[in-house]
C-alpha cells in the first residue's frame, strides 16, 4: 500500500505542512489502496512564492529555451506512457482503451505546443507598432480527477510555452496519478519553482490559489457551480481566467444517416470515460417517426457491445465511478428519470451490474422517449446515463439541442453536408464534431454559455497566457 507524503515545491519533493491525510479507495474493490497527506494553505503559498521567484527569470527565456523543456517533456512521458495508464485505471477505473486515448493525447501536447512555437509570432507588426505577447504571470492551474494528467499536460504545455509558472491543484483523489507525473516535471530539469504541485482540497488550496494575489492567471477544468465560485473569487485581485466547465451535448442523428452504424457509435460517444466526461454525448436526438427503429438497435447494441467491467479488459467499455459517492449521485438521477413522466427506461437502471456488487459500477443505462426540458435531460449527471429524444425536424432539433445551459460540445451525423453545415453554423457549442470525428488537438476547446469561457489547444490555447503589450513609434 502506498503512502504519499510528498508534494513538489520549488524544484523539491517535500513533506506538507498540511497534516490531514486522506484514504484513497480503489474504484473496482471499494478497499483502501493508498493514502495522501494533502498539501494546505501555508504550502500553497509557499508555491505561489517559489512560482513568482522563478517568474522573475523564467519570462525572459527564449523560445529555443522553452521548446527544449518542452520536447524533453514529450520524451518522458512517452517513455513512461504504459505506467501513466496503467496508474490511471488502476487509481480512477478510467478503461483500458480510453485511458491509452488521454494518455496519449497527454505526451503528444507537449510536442505540439513545441511544434506550434517554433512558428508562433511573439511580436508581430500592427499597423505602425510592436506588439509583445508577454507571459501573464503565475498561473494556477486547477483540475479535476476524470483526466488529471490530460489536463496537466494541455495547460502546462502551454504555460511553459508561453514562459508563465505555474501552481498545480491537482485533485485529491488522483494521487498516485499525480505523484507519477511530479516524477516526470522533475526529470525534466525545468529551472527551481516554475512547476509546483499542491495536491489538496478545493476549499484549502484551490480558494488560496483564488484568493492569492501571487496568481496572476487560473485555469480551471471541473463543474460549472465550482467554476462560478472561482471566477468571484478571482475578480478581486482581476486574475485572468480560463474556465473548462460542464456539458450536455446533443448528439443529432439525421434521417439520412445510416442507423444500424450510428446509433452503436452514440452509445459509445455518451459512454466515453465510463460517461465521466463533460464531452459524453448525453442526449441522443433522432426523427421522431423513427424512435421505435433507434431503441430496437441501441437494445442490441447494448447486449452484444457494451460491457461494464474492470478498467484493464480491453473489452471493457464502461468502468466504475471514480468514488461511492460519485455513484450515490448517479443512481440518484436515474431514479429520478424512472419517477418522471413519459420517458420510458429502456436498459440498465438503478443497482450494479450481476458480478459488479463490490465496486462503483453503475449499469449502461438508457432513457428513451424523453422531454428535453426533464432534469435527465438538462442537467450534468456525469455517469453512463444516455437520453434518446425525438426530434420533428432539422429546426427542431437545433431546437431541442440549444435548449440547454451547457454548449461545449456537439455532435452531428449524416450524409447531406448541406445539412450538416446549416446545423453546425446554428448550434450554440464550442465544438461540433461531424460523422464520428471526436478530436483535433490544434483546434479550440471550450464551452459557450455556461460551459465556461476561454480556449485551449494549439494557438489558441497559447494565446490564453499571454498579455499583449503595444509598442508604440
Amino acid at each position: 500500500m502506498q503512502h504519499l507524503d510528498k508534494i513538489y515545491i520549488n524544484g523539491e519533493f517535500v513533506t506538507p505542512h498540511g497534516t490531514e491525510v486522506l484514504d484513497l479507495i480503489n474504484p473496482v474493490t471499494g478497499e483502501k489502496a493508498a493514502d495522501v497527506r494533502l498539501a494546505d494553505e501555508v504550502d500553497t503559498q509557499n508555491a505561489i512564492a517559489a512560482a513568482q521567484a522563478a517568474f522573475q527569470t523564467f519570462r525572459y527565456t527564449g523560445k529555443e529555451e522553452r521548446i527544449g523543456y518542452l520536447n524533453k517533456m514529450h520524451e518522458i512521458l512517452k517513455r513512461r506512457r504504459d505506467e501513466l495508464v496503467e496508474v490511471m485505471m488502476d487509481e480512477y477505473g478510467c478503461p483500458l482503451y480510453f485511458s491509452s486515448l488521454l494518455i496519449d493525447g497527454a505526451v503528444q501536447d507537449f510536442k505540439n505546443m513545441a511544434e506550434l512555437m517554433k512558428t508562433y509570432d511573439l511580436e508581430p507588426i500592427v499597423g505602425r507598432s510592436k506588439v509583445r505577447l508577454e507571459p501573464v504571470g503565475v498561473v494556477g492551474v486547477i483540475i479535476p480527477w476524470n483526466s488529471s494528467n490530460g489536463f496537466i499536460a494541455t495547460k502546462v504545455s502551454a504555460a511553459i510555452a508561453a514562459g508563465c509558472t505555474v501552481v498545480i491543484k491537482p485533485s485529491e483523489l488522483s494521487a498516485r496519478q499525480t505523484q507519477v507525473m511530479m516524477e516526470c516535471f522533475h526529470e525534466a530539469g525545468l529551472p527551481k519553482g516554475v512547476v509546483n504541485f499542491v495536491p489538496g482540497k478545493g476549499t484549502v488550496v484551490g480558494a488560496e490559489i483564488t484568493r492569492n494575489p501571487g496568481i496572476n492567471k487560473i485555469t480551471f477544468t471541473g463543474s460549472t457551480g465550482v467554476g462560478k465560485t472561482i471566477a468571484k473569487g478571482a475578480v478581486d485581485t482581476m486574475k485572468r481566467v480560463t474556465l473548462e466547465l460542464g456539458g450536455k451535448a446533443p448528439n443529432i442523428v439525421l434521417d439520412d444517416a445510416d442507423f444500424e452504424t450510428v446509433i452503436p457509435q452514440a452509445l459509445f460517444a455518451c459512454y466515453i470515460n465510463s460517461g465521466q466526461a463533460c464531452v459524453a454525448a448525453t442526449r441522443l436526438l433522432v426523427p421522431a417517426h423513427r424512435l421505435n427503429e433507434v431503441n430496437d438497435i441501441a437494445r442490441k447494441a447494448l447486449a452484444e457491445s457494451v460491457k461494464v467491467g474492470l478498467p484493464q479488459d480491453p473489452t471493457t467499455t464502461i468502468g466504475p465511478m471514480v468514488s461511492e459517492g460519485h455513484y450515490h449521485n448517479v443512481q440518484n438521477y436515474i431514479r429520478i428519470g424512472i419517477e418522471e413522466d413519459k420517458a420510458e427506461l429502456l436498459a440498465g437502471g438503478l443497482g450494479k451490474p450481476e458480478g459488479r456488487e463490490a465496486g462503483n459500477f453503475v449499469k449502461a443505462t438508457v432513457f428513451t422517449n424523453v422531454d428535453n426540458r426533464m432534469r435527465i435531460a438538462q442537467e450534468e449527471i456525469f455517469g453512463p446515463v444516455l437520453c434518446i429524444i425525438p426530434y420533428k425536424d432539422v429546426d427542431d432539433a437545433i431546437r431541442i439541442a440549444n435548449d440547454s445551459p451547457f454548449g461545449l460540445a456537439a455532435y452531428v451525423n449524416g450524409k447531406d453536408r448541406a445539412t450538416i453545415d446549416y446545423i453546425a453554423s446554428r448550434i450554440d457549442a464550442g465544438r461540433i464534431c461531424i460523422n464520428g470525428d471526436f478530436h483535433d488537438d490544434m483546434t479550440p476547446f471550450g464551452g459557450f454559455k455556461q460551459s465556461g469561457y476561454g480556449r485551449e489547444f494549439g494557438a489558441y490555447g497559447l494565446d490564453a497566457y499571454l498579455e499583449p503589450k503595444a509598442v508604440i513609434g
